[in-house]
């Protein structure tokens, strides 16, 4: 499945044939969250027509070949099911084109944004993102993201466009999560990687600070993830095997107790969206100031003045979720050579956990 751009053409208008169109909505197709960036339902006369044949004549300024390239990214959906260029739409058929990104409604500029590369070649990248960087253009983020500073980076690249699915970024983590991420150069790059990630073959650890010391040290978190059918902005976790969400697990192992948070490691046996941040939180450990899931409260020691002016300092020192992507490894698409990258912990999160070792050893 395609984790880019939007394989049709930036200034392509939604058409207008209401009711058939409707605003877009946010999917789960095989453990990955998509976007639906447009959906037509067939009328009870439709003839048997190709479906590339009948996106062409709904989809304003896109050409068939372009249809065709979103079918063969899997971008294409008929009846939730992903299908290719020749499938004959029948009559009530559900036509979806998905991204794995919100719609971007204005064209992607370049802007000359620095990038920590920790490695490129003419097949990959992997970056260190900052945290505070947004990934993909979206509501309130037009600009300024790490799409918009690859289009600069890859601007002299002509074999390189951001606006082509086929390529680009694999896999993404939130805004105000640090850490490595892996950027396809080529559409055969882009396959591989993306196999990769589904088939869980990927190495993924994080280094997270935590509110209380959890019990057991190391452990295994199980639930399925989906979203919360109380605030659609946050995820929840739901009893594995059901029919809610989709299956997740998380494996945590304790590295340094500080007192009242923790320096946690968290491997991914898979990765849903959140699932670091929803999983903590539900076994009664919330990542240190993370403000939608509840850590950017006192949730461990006293209520002192003093002990509150240290957390708020130490909110102000690392003012986002404590979660850093450490490490990422694959297998490069074209040597096949294992592929094994380091990304040390920010400044950010580094002055936290001396500020909470300095508070533990007066403790002591």
């Amino acid at each position: 499945m395609s984790d880019n751009e939007d394989i049709f053409d930036d200034d392509i208008e939604m058409p207008d044939v209401s009711p058939e169109v409707r605003e877009p909505e946010i999917i789960e197709l095989d453990g990955q969250e998509l976007y639906e960036h447009f959906r037509f339902v067939a009328d009870k006369g439709q003839a048997l027509l190709r479906v590339d044949k009948f996106l062409v004549e709904r989809l304003q300024k896109s050409s068939r070949n372009r249809v065709q390239q979103a079918a063969e990214a899997g971008c294409i959906l008929v009846n939730g099911k992903a299908v290719k260029s020749n499938y004959r739409v029948k009559p009530l058929d559900v036509v979806q084109v998905v991204m794995d990104r919100p719609r971007y409604e204005f064209e992607i500029i370049a802007q000359d944004i620095p990038l920590d590369i920790v490695y490129e070649d003419a097949h990959v990248l992997v970056v260190n993102k900052p945290a505070g960087l947004v990934v993909h253009p979206g509501h309130g983020n037009y600009s300024g993201t790490l799409v918009n500073a690859l289009a600069w980076h890859f601007k002299d690249n002509p074999d390189y466009d951001v606006t082509d699915p086929r390529m680009g970024l694999v896999h993404r983590i939130d805004k105000d999560t640090s850490g490595l991420l892996v950027v396809a150069k080529t559409p055969d790059a882009k396959t591989d990687l993306g196999r990769q990630f589904f088939n869980k073959t990927t190495k993924r650890e994080y280094r997270a600070i935590v509110w209380g010391i959890p019990e057991p040290a190391a452990g295994r978190i199980e639930g399925n993830i989906g979203r919360s059918p109380k605030d659609r902005l946050q995820m929840a976790v739901f009893p594995a095997g059901s029919d809610q969400g989709k299956h997740a697990v998380t494996h945590y192992e304790v590295l340094e107790q500080l007192g009242h948070v923790s320096l946690v490691k968290c491997v991914l046996e898979t990765g849903r969206t959140h699932q670091i941040r929803v999983h903590m939180r539900h076994i009664g450990h919330p990542l240190f100031n993370d403000a939608r899931y509840g850590g950017d409260v006192i949730l461990r020691g006293n209520t002192s003045g003093s002990y509150r002016s240290f957390i708020a300092n130490c909110f102000e020192i690392c003012p986002r979720q404590a979660l850093h992507a450490r490490t990422l490894g694959f297998v490069h698409p074209a040597t096949g050579e294992e592929m094994f990258f380091t990304a040390e912990m920010p400044s950010d999160m580094q002055a936290l956990i001396e500020k909470w070792r300095t508070l533990a050893a007066s403790k002591a």
